[in-house]
């Protein structure tokens, strides 16, 4: 059985992939692949004359990798977050079979809220006069990823890990934390490919052409595993309840955390355990 996930889950998602986990390399085929725009691979863009690109391209892309590999069956599909998106997107795709789909703090359609947060990155990087050449726009990354840091954790999660225990008039934690995380975030990334990967990220609509969302959700004949995070306000849980309403064999799961959008990577025992559970309830 081939197992798909969306992005390069065996070095950004230890814990439940990897040599002595749920999904290890012994007992699944892994098969993950590189997204358009990504900054990683061939598709890269050097300027802003690149094309625009959607959700749904990408998941075409990986349609004919899958075809091209052969693919007719498929244990599991899962994804995180965007992944949740691109995942839900080829399970209502792709026409072999797909045995379970997993979707971890995702959606059905990208929201209003997630779009204006992507318009804020996008205006930060567009503030950076040396934005659109191949190397450039390095600081407005930086202020981009910023904004999005703080969308991806919680309040809760803030007073938990940036307190400080020293009474301060400059040089916070919550700001060191920011500045480590911006500084990370550039020395791995590509300014252009953020631009168009928040651009893509607007386009992600399962119902779009097809009757809208419940429509194309109630095609999707799979077994489902719809996994929201309690503090997540970013992907927040009306929009996993949606997913879970609409696609007929589909059981809703909230693990509770206080890491906001990123408790999908960080809570990866509770997601672990609750995809165990779900297998076991197939099994029976």
């Amino acid at each position: 059985h081939a197992l798909t996930a969306s992005s390069n889950v065996m070095d950004w998602w230890p814990g439940l992939f990897g040599s002595d986990c749920l999904y290890n390399e012994k007992e699944h085929y892994i098969i993950c692949a590189n997204i358009i725009g990504s900054p990683y691979g061939s598709t890269m863009p050097s300027s802003l004359e690149f094309p625009q690109f959607s959700a749904r391209d990408i998941v075409q892309s990986q349609l004919a990798l899958a075809a091209q590999l052969g693919i007719e069956r498929i244990h599991t599909c899962i994804g995180g977050s965007f992944g949740g998106n691109q995942a839900v997107e080829f399970a209502y795709s792709f026409k072999g079979e797909i045995e379970h789909l997993v979707l971890v703090a995702s959606c059905a359609k990208e929201s209003p809220w997630g779009v204006a947060i992507h318009e804020g990155q996008r205006l930060a990087l567009k503030a950076d006069p040396t934005f659109g050449t191949s190397e450039g726009g390095k600081a407005g990354m930086k202020a981009a990823r910023a904004f999005a840091m703080i969308s991806y954790r919680s309040a809760q999660a803030f007073d938990i890990k940036q307190t400080d225990t020293e009474e301060k008039l400059d040089d916070f934690r919550a700001s060191s934390y920011i500045q480590y995380q911006g500084d990370k975030f550039v020395n791995r990334f590509n300014a252009i490919s953020y631009y168009y990967l928040s651009k893509c990220l607007d386009t992600h609509d399962i119902g779009r052409k097809r009757g809208g969302v419940r429509k194309a959700l109630s095609t999707i004949n799979t077994n489902c595993l719809v996994i929201s995070i309690t503090s997540d306000f970013l992907i927040p849980r009306h929009q996993q309840v949606v997913l879970a309403a609409h696609i007929p064999n589909a059981t809703f799961v909230e693990i509770d955390s206080d890491y906001g959008h990123d408790g999908f990577l960080v809570e990866v025992k509770q997601i672990d355990a609750a995809i165990r559970v779900f297998y076991q309830e197939q099994a029976t």
